[in-house]
């Protein structure tokens, strides 16, 4: 489950379907409809939002905004809370999404070179609307992959 700290304009249509379908089952997860990842380390961040549903629920509202800017349909009536706008903001840290941004460019680089082009003048990314970045390290809930 990769639920992306970055601004959702980043993705390419595949990282952007996969961060929907994703937090879609994160949602699931929070709200008791199943019993798989339920340690999931990504949903730490939400189960400490005061109404972790409602952070949900406007982190999908982003991805959501960005999928009509594309054209796209996602299918808003999944979102559990229809309130999402009211959510309080999340604090990310510096290093996580610098960390994101690596991950991220090498994935565009197999898959979407195109994408990663577009974005080859970025220096510090946006993180995704929910968030806002505060100095600090790569996130304690973070697993990074130790071959990178």
């Amino acid at each position: 489950m990769r639920i992306w700290s970055l601004h959702p304009r980043y993705l390419d249509r595949q990282g952007l379907v996969a961060c929907w379908r994703e937090t879609l089952l994160a949602q699931a997860v929070l709200a008791g409809r199943t019993r798989g990842y339920l340690a999931h380390p990504q949903l730490q961040r939400f189960r400490a939002a005061h109404d972790p549903l409602q952070a949900l629920g406007a982190y999908l509202g982003g991805v959501a905004d960005e999928a009509d800017l594309r054209g796209y349909r996602f299918d808003r009536a999944r979102i559990d809370r229809s309130d999402a706008g009211e959510a309080e903001v999340l604090p990310v840290t510096t290093g996580q999404v610098s960390w994101e941004w690596s991950h991220l460019t090498a994935k565009l680089a197999e898959r979407s070179p195109d994408v990663l082009r577009r974005w080859s003048t970025v220096g510090a990314p946006e993180p995704h609307p929910l968030f806002r970045l505060i100095d600090g390290p790569i996130e304690s809930w973070e697993r990074p992959d130790p071959a990178r």
